[in-house]
């Protein structure tokens, strides 16, 4: 007779890790299922973010202008600390080589004992003129030494000087180096944010900024003098601040790059030192430096075409008053020197310089 044996029951620990993978399967599939497909941002939010984006590389752009003025700046004082040294150095060795031959001079004259000079001397005045000449070798000795000291002092003096400018550059270098590399970073955010655009929301987006520079333009020739028929505004036409705005209304189109001065290409500093500039007239590289360039405005209703105008809180922008509450500036990366509505920086406007 056949026996029959009883089926073999299944492990216990695996039933109960088979039934938690498949309840976790349930649960991850329930989910998928139930979620909702992730939405790409408008073209708005697109536009909010990217203008932070260049805000912040603005920011970091006047940073690495100021480093980078500073290191001109100490390149041009090392150099001429060292031109100095060298001359000191060969100064010094003139010195030392007078001194040598005073000495040899003497030596040559005073190697035997003077009362017996005098003895041995054929001619006493002629004797007497020579000892005379020989204290006044010694004073001259005494003086030579002098200023061999007060040079090897002088000397040392500007070498440590040149050694601590030398240590400041490397890390005013360093310091460069790391903005620029922020700069970029930031603007290659933006920029890949801004692929992620259609090719229309890109022109719709060129067309709002286009269509608020006509609007800006023709506020700007609302205050045209139309008694001489000039396309200058009203106030500009005097003085250097006149100069310097006409200056910047010929680089109307200019393109934006960080770090640029002129003549093709600006940044916002960059734009308003060399307008003024052509103007005769020379104000600090970065936009907080010249904020320091003249008079302080605070009421808008006082600022005068040709006024320097700054925004955000960290003074991080600059542009150059145009009348009727628009400023001509070169606004950031993408851009071009155009004009703009003080209400649309993007930043609060903080306060006036007349230079």
């Amino acid at each position: 007779m056949a026996s029959h044996r009883r089926p073999k029951q299944p492990n216990r620990a695996r039933v109960t890790v088979l039934t938690t993978a498949a309840a976790a399967a349930v649960v991850l599939s329930s989910q998928a299922a139930n979620a909702a497909p992730s939405e790409k941002p408008s073209k708005g939010e697109v536009k909010a973010k990217v203008d932070k984006l260049y805000q912040e590389a603005e920011q970091a752009t006047e940073k690495y202008n100021g480093a980078k003025e500073k290191q001109e700046k100490l390149q041009k004082e090392i150099s001429t600390i060292q031109d100095n040294v060298a001359k000191g150095q060969q100064d010094l060795n003139e010195l030392r080589d007078g001194l040598g031959s005073m000495a040899s001079a003497q030596y040559r004259s005073g190697g035997i004992d003077p009362s017996l000079q005098l003895f041995l001397s054929a001619d006493p005045d002629d004797y007497l003129d020579k000892a005379s000449a020989l204290d006044q070798l010694s004073t001259q000795q005494v003086d030579a030494l002098k200023e061999i000291q007060e040079k090897q002092r002088e000397l040392a003096q500007q070498r440590s000087e040149a050694s601590e400018k030398l240590k400041d550059l490397s890390s005013t270098r360093t310091e460069l180096g790391k903005k620029k590399t922020e700069v970029q970073s930031k603007l290659g955010a933006a920029q890949k944010l801004l692929n992620t655009l259609t090719a229309e929301e890109k022109a719709q987006l060129a067309e709002e900024e286009e269509r608020a520079t006509r609007t800006s333009e023709r506020e700007v020739l609302k205050a045209t003098n139309t008694d001489t028929g000039s396309s200058t505004p009203v106030g500009s036409g005097s003085g250097r601040a006149g100069a310097a705005f006409a200056a910047a209304q010929s680089k109307l189109g200019s393109p934006y790059v960080y770090g640029a001065t002129g003549p093709s290409s600006y940044d916002c500093s960059g734009l308003t030192s060399w307008a003024y500039a052509q103007a005769g007239v020379s104000i600090p590289r970065t936009s907080e430096s010249q904020t320091g360039a003249g008079t302080k405005i605070y009421s808008t209703s006082q600022l005068q075409v040709g006024d320097l105008v700054f925004f955000f809180n960290d003074l991080h922008h600059v542009g150059l008053y145009a009348g009727n509450g628009q400023i001509i500036h070169a606004p950031r990366s993408g851009t071009v020197v155009r004009y703009e509505s003080m209400n649309t920086i993007g930043g609060p406007f903080m306060f006036g310089v007349r230079v």
